[in-house]
C-alpha cells in the first residue's frame, strides 16, 4: 500500500507499516497531520522537518506541506534554524477544551497536591486512551512531573483503571478494575513508568466525560489507602461542584 494514499481500506485499522496513523483512523493524511502536532508538543526539544518526516514515515516534502498548513492556521511555527515549535494558535484551541471541568478541577488538584506533597492531575477518557488535561505540582515534597497532554492506554495505570471502572464495557474481567469499582479508587505501580506509582479516583459523572483525579509518586512507603481516600473525597467534591455528583 502506498503510504501516502488517502484511500480507506476495508479493515478496522491501517496496516502496521503505516507510521503515524492511529488504529481505525479513516484518513491517513489527517491522522498523520494530527500526529505531527502531538510529536511537536511531546518532544523535549523542537524537532526539525526531517525528524518529523522520519517519525511520521513520510517523505520530507509531505511533512513540509503539513507543516505549512499548520503555519497558515497559526498552530506551528519554525524558528531561524528551521526547528518546529508550537504556535499561539494551539493555546486558543486548548483553551476551550472541557474548560468548566478543568477550571473546577484546579481547586481540588491544588488541595490534594498541597496535602500529599505530590503532583496531582486530572485525566479524562479519550477513546482508547486517557489524556492528562490539567496538572498541579506541589510546592514541596516528592515531585514527579505529569505534563498536560500526556496519554496512556485506557485501563493501564491508576488513572486508566479508575476511568475504566466507570465504563461498563471496559475491563470487566480485569481484577484491578473490579477492585477499583468496589472501593472507589485505583492504585498502580511500575505499570506506566518503571519506579513510579499512582493512585486515582473517578470523578462522579464529570460533566458527562469520564474523568479521574490522580497523583504520582516514587516513594515505596506511600499509604495508598490514605491517598485513595483523599482522592475519592476530592473527586466527590468536584462532582458536586459540577452538579453531577
Amino acid at each position: 500500500m502506498d503510504p501516502h494514499d488517502d484511500s480507506v481500506p476495508a479493515v478496522s485499522a491501517p496496516p502496521p507499516s503505516a507510521p503515524g496513523v492511529r488504529p481505525g483512523a479513516p484518513s491517513q493524511t489527517l491522522s498523520r497531520a494530527l500526529t505531527m502536532l502531538e510529536l511537536v508538543a511531546d518532544r523535549p526539544t523542537p524537532p526539525s522537518i526531517a525528524e518529523l518526516a522520519d517519525d511520521l514515515g513520510v517523505h520530507r516534502s509531505v511533512a513540509y506541506r503539513m507543516l505549512r498548513t499548520f503555519e497558515v492556521h497559526g498552530l506551528l511555527r519554525r524558528d531561524a534554524a528551521g526547528l518546529v515549535h508550537g504556535a499561539p494558535g494551539l493555546v486558543t484551541l486548548a483553551g476551550g477544551v472541557e474548560q468548566d471541568l478543568r477550571a473546577a478541577a484546579v481547586t481540588e488538584l491544588s488541595r490534594v497536591s498541597d496535602a500529599l506533597a505530590m503532583t496531582a492531575f486530572l485525566v479524562v477518557w479519550d477513546g482508547r486512551d486517557c489524556l492528562t488535561l490539567a496538572t498541579v505540582e506541589p510546592p514541596r515534597g516528592n515531585l514527579v512531573t505529569q505534563r498536560p497532554g500526556t496519554r496512556h492506554p485506557l485501563g493501564v495505570g491508576a488513572p486508566g483503571i479508575a476511568i475504566a471502572s466507570v465504563l461498563p464495557a471496559e475491563g470487566q474481567d480485569r481484577p484491578a478494575v473490579r477492585e477499583a469499582r468496589a472501593r472507589g479508587w485505583a492504585a498502580s505501580r511500575d505499570e506506566v513508568i518503571t519506579g513510579v506509582g499512582s493512585v486515582a479516583a473517578p470523578v462522579p459523572a464529570a460533566a458527562g466525560m469520564p474523568a479521574a483525579l490522580a497523583v504520582v509518586f516514587t516513594s515505596p512507603a506511600v499509604d495508598e489507602e490514605a491517598v485513595g481516600a483523599e482522592l475519592a473525597a476530592a473527586a466527590r467534591r468536584l462532582g458536586a461542584v459540577l452538579g453531577e455528583g
